[in-house]
């Protein structure tokens, strides 16, 4: 290889380096980096019997899974924010607020349903990455079935509520 072809070859692999992590940023209205922030969260009612949309995360399993219809979002920061209801064989329910987040494939619990139908929020603050493991495959479910088309969301609130109405899993 000649001297020449050797400088073009590094002068091009110099551009790609410094041009790609640019391409990569989104950016704002000024040009500026944009910068993901999350939408302030606004706790919804309680969950009533008669909002509630079963959808099954695991065949084998005992526990019954349903989504809120009346309090399933989708916020300008791109989060499907909903209230999970689990209930066990036995009649035990387990309420809570989440929020999943397509782009990053991440979940994130906002509060906890008392017993009272009032709301304690989630003494943790942070998103956490949706595992697609054999047990809690209920947030793996969530996304993959009903939220998100790839890494974005797939659609408004209404198409996903009637997804998960029909049982029309995305895939």
């Amino acid at each position: 290889m000649s001297l020449t072809m050797l400088l073009r070859s590094i002068a091009l692999l110099t551009t790609i380096f410094v041009a790609l992590p640019l391409c990569a940023q989104q950016e704002d209205a000024d040009g500026a980096p944009a910068v993901w922030q999350e939408t302030a969260v606004k706790l919804p009612a309680a969950p009533a019997k008669e909002n509630l949309l079963s959808f099954n995360p695991n065949a084998s399993g005992t526990m019954k899974f349903a989504i809120d219809a009346k309090s399933l979002t989708v916020e300008k920061d791109e989060v499907v924010r909903y209230t999970l209801v689990i209930t066990s064989a036995a009649g035990a329910s387990n309420v809570s607020y989440e929020g999943i987040r397509c782009k990053t494939m991440e979940k994130k619990a906002y509060a906890f349903g008392q017993a009272d139908n009032s709301w304690s929020l989630a003494k943790r603050d942070a998103w956490d990455a949706i595992a697609d493991g054999r047990v809690n495959r209920q947030h793996i479910t969530l996304a993959q079935d009903f939220f998100c088309d790839g890494s974005r969301v797939a659609g408004k609130a209404e198409n996903i509520i009637e997804r998960i109405r029909r049982n029309r899993p995305l895939k």
